[in-house]
């Protein structure tokens, strides 16, 4: 009896699962922090193996699991045309505004 290698984890199957990113928050009030990814046929298992997988020490508080097509990033290479201020609008940043006098908590 011969068995199919490509229904077994860890061989050609995983590669035809969809990427889903992890994204775990260690305790209430932070941000959620990219811990990683992983192969799952769907949602569902996605987010128990990240379960599994990232939360063993009962590290986490919440996770996020994201499939990696529905993500999109900027360019890193362009950092510099993408973030810096357009001419004439040094308004955005702070660093030109005073405190005002009396108001608290600022």
């Amino acid at each position: 009896m011969g068995t199919d290698s490509s229904a077994q984890p860890g061989t050609g199957a995983s590669a035809a699962w969809p990427l889903w990113e992890v994204f775990v928050r260690s305790s209430r009030g932070l941000s959620h922090v990219h811990a990683g990814s992983l192969h799952a046929p769907d949602a569902d298992m996605a987010v128990r193996n990240a379960r599994d997988l990232y939360t063993r020490r009962n590290e986490g508080v919440s996770l996020w699991v994201v499939p990696a097509e529905a993500i999109i990033s900027s360019d890193p290479d362009a950092r510099g045309q993408f973030f810096e201020s357009p001419q004439g609008k040094d308004y955005r940043h702070a660093t030109y505004y005073r405190k005002s006098e009396g108001v608290k908590h600022l």
